[in-house]
């Protein structure tokens, strides 16, 4: 171990570092097994000290050393001596030709491991300060000098050796000592055993004769000498360990050594995940493993919310990002990105991965998202998309792109959930603006700094005036700069804008009062509309809030129904506060409400009956995602429908905390975008948040536990 630290004095440290220290395990040993033998050859085991205490004649001798040779030592065996191998410390001194060479060589030794200890304890402690991975260590970090020597770690090292020193009795230091050095080399050994457990890649011994199973073997020895030796300082120093270590696991520190825990954790999650590839799915094992589009993570913290609620713990989030342009370009945005953003779902204790791919087009990336994401079972299961609030003013390209995320989504297997709230969930305008603001303040105290600087210098030579002159213009121009910029963000108007987009981008985060999840179960698309408030309502923040069913029904059968309705939740054990039967979903809106949809669809209108034929069928092929009169009289009844549960939202759910409902699906080909976003939009709108579910009509709850 102190030859670790001086490597560097190595031509070659890989093979004489193991060939030294065998050589010098050899050599130490027939020293010791040498001196020990000629020590006994020498010396008795108890002595008196008395040359006078010989046998008497006619006294039987009892087989000692010292019977042998003529004397009676054999009151050592009732009372101490001061003399013998057992007694006397001073015996290689005795058997030496000149006594005081043992004590030259004994502190010549004992110098050299002290400095040797005194060297390299404090190096290491230096290094595990700079890791600030003990919190309030960071004092004995600061180095001195060229070679940037730790003195605050010598003076603790120094007033640590004398502590011990000061105990001024050698067999009760020896056993505290030793159990510390057992203990250093006892995780040393297993460090070693468990990177080659781990079988990290990076873990090369070059030692021909390592294994493995000699490292525990080592390991566990030390354990168990370190309890022959001193019981009591064994258990405290596991204590110490023990504490140290839940400590750092505890705090998490940021810092990457590749420790063979790191290669563990791979190993063992991915024999987990071949092993999840061997058994078959279960609608019991069933949880929403999600692909969440919220771009970067902290552009959408609220859809990122969410989706966290209902897989913390529980499932798979992944946050997707889609890149779009020239290639390289994208490529490159994208790869240095990556480790920032997985970095910022850490830091904010969000429980996702983050994806991202490069693509032509925004559905082709997403395309191929929901195909390769995940990792044999661990894939998503459902689609989480925030709803697009400007595609009445987006190019028609982003509504069709929009539109076919979703049937996409259908086409392989996917469940959807469409979120929206009423600010929208896009932040970046918020996000650009507060990074312009902190650029300016880190400028305007730059500029200060500068201008302290040279105002300093300059006095001195007494042109201090022209300076300040300067200055005071660089400020005027940098207050100037900054002044436009705030009143070019006011005469946007959006700083109260940007608050309400931030109070709603955290309103996830918070814990939801008393209220109401208000559950419309429209259509049967497998119990995804049911099961994911359910998962909500036993999480924290919104355990408060009670479940709500609503669903539709015939007057003449409303009790009936409820009572068929609270026999499956309470087999399905999900608890309620009240179901609601509604009969007059299928009635026709009101006026006014028609009214507006008729005018929110009218700019997406073809009018293809006030044309000829020639021209209705040049402008179907022209612009395909324009609403037809055919379809829309085709699709009349539907539109009543989602008129009409706007109506019925605002009337049943206007106070909930959060609605979710069954997202009406879209025949593809048969529904054009614009009129299926009319009616996302309509049945949403002026709600508060809205989470529209559908899943792939594969079951996710079951009746047995």
């Amino acid at each position: 171990l102190s030859v670790s630290h001086v490597t560097a004095l190595f031509k070659d440290p890989q093979s004489a570092i193991p060939q030294g220290t065998m050589l010098a395990i050899v050599i130490t040993t027939i020293a010791y097994i040498a001196v020990a033998i000629c020590a006994a050859s020498c010396v008795v085991r108890d002595a008196t000290g008395n040359v006078n205490d010989t046998i008497v004649p006619g006294m039987s001798c009892n087989g000692s050393s010292a019977c042998g040779l003529g004397y009676d030592f054999s009151r050592c065996a009732s009372q101490p001596c001061d003399y013998g191998l057992m007694n006397n410390f001073q015996v290689m001194s005795m058997v030496s030709g000149f006594g005081p060479l043992i004590t030259a060589g004994i502190f010549s030794a004992t110098l050299s491991s002290a400095l040797a200890s005194l060297v390299s304890a404090p190096k290491v402690f230096q290094a595990l300060c700079k890791d600030n991975v003990y919190k309030g260590l960071e004092f004995f970090a600061k180095g001195y000098g060229k070679n940037n020597e730790p003195i605050r770690g010598y003076v603790l090292t120094f007033v640590i050796a004398m502590a011990f020193i000061l105990i001024a009795e050698l067999n009760t230091i020896a056993p505290i000592i030793s159990n510390f050095f057992l203990a250093s080399y006892a995780l040393i050994n297993f460090s070693c055993f468990h990177a080659s457990y781990a079988k990290s890649p990076g873990w090369r011994p070059a030692f021909r004769y390592y294994n493995m199973w000699v490292s525990l073997f080592g390991a566990l020895l030390c354990c168990g000498v370190m309890f022959v030796i001193n019981w009591w300082a064994a258990l405290i120093t596991y204590a110490i360990e023990l504490f140290l270590y839940i400590y750092v696991t505890y705090k998490k520190p940021e810092v990457n050594w590749g420790s063979s825990t790191q290669a563990l954790y791979f190993v063992n999650a991915l024999d987990s995940a071949l092993a999840l590839t061997t058994v078959e799915d279960h609608v019991k094992n069933f949880r929403p493993q999600c692909l969440a589009l919220t771009g970067a993570p902290m552009v959408r913290p609220a859809l990122l919310d969410i989706t966290h609620t209902f897989t913390k713990n529980n499932g798979l989030c992944i946050c997707c990002e889609v890149y779009t342009g020239p290639r390289k370009l994208c490529v490159k945005e994208m790869n240095s990105g990556m480790e920032k953003k997985q970095a910022w779902l850490t830091k904010n204790k969000r429980k996702a991965f983050y994806a991202a791919v490069a693509a032509d087009s925004f559905r082709d990336g997403v395309k191929s998202l929901l195909q390769a994401s995940g990792l044999g079972r661990m894939k998503p299961n459902t689609l989480v998309i925030g709803f697009k609030k400007d595609w009445r003013s987006a190019p028609a390209t982003q509504v069709e792109n929009y539109v076919g995320i979703i049937h996409d989504a259908f086409d392989f297997e996917l469940g959807v959930i469409i979120v929206r709230i009423s600010q929208g969930f896009d932040i970046s305008q918020v996000l650009q603006v507060q990074e312009e603001l902190e650029k300016l303040e880190q400028e305007r105290l730059a500029l200060e700094a500068t201008i302290k600087e040279n105002e300093f210098e300059e006095g001195k030579r007494g042109i201090c005036g022209f300076f300040k002159k300067a200055s005071t213009l660089n400020i005027s121009k940098h207050e100037t700069k900054k002044e436009s910029t705030i009143n070019t963000i006011q005469s946007m108007h959006v700083g109260e804008f940007n608050q309400r987009l931030l109070e709603a981008s955290t309103q996830f985060k918070k814990k939801q009062g008393k209220g109401t999840i208000d559950i419309w179960w429209l259509f049967d698309d497998g119990g995804l509309t049911i099961l994911i408030p359910y998962i909500l309502t036993i999480r924290k923040k919104w355990k408060n809030c009670k479940l709500r069913i609503f669903t539709g029904g015939k007057v003449n059968r409303i009790e009936e129904e409820k009572l068929v309705m609270a026999s499956l939740l309470s087999k399905f054990r999900i608890k309620f506060a009240d179901i609601n039967i509604i009969c007059d979903i299928n009635i026709k809106p009101n006026k006014e409400s028609w009214k507006f949809f008729e005018e929110m669809i009218e700019p997406y209108r073809l009018h293809e009956s006030c044309k000829d034929i020639t021209t209705a069928e040049k402008l179907k092929r022209e612009t395909p995602w324009k609403i037809t009169d055919a379809e829309l009289e085709a699709f009349k009844e539907k539109s009543y429908r989602q008129v009409r549960l706007n109506e019925l939202l605002q009337e049943h759910s206007r106070a909930a905390n959060l609605i979710v409902l069954s997202l009406p699906v879209a025949r593809k080909g048969a529904v054009s975008d614009y009129l299926y976003m009319a009616w996302l939009e309509i049945l949403s709108k002026n709600l508060p948040p809205v989470l529209m579910v559908r899943g792939n009509h594969k079951n996710v709850l079951t009746f047995y536990s």
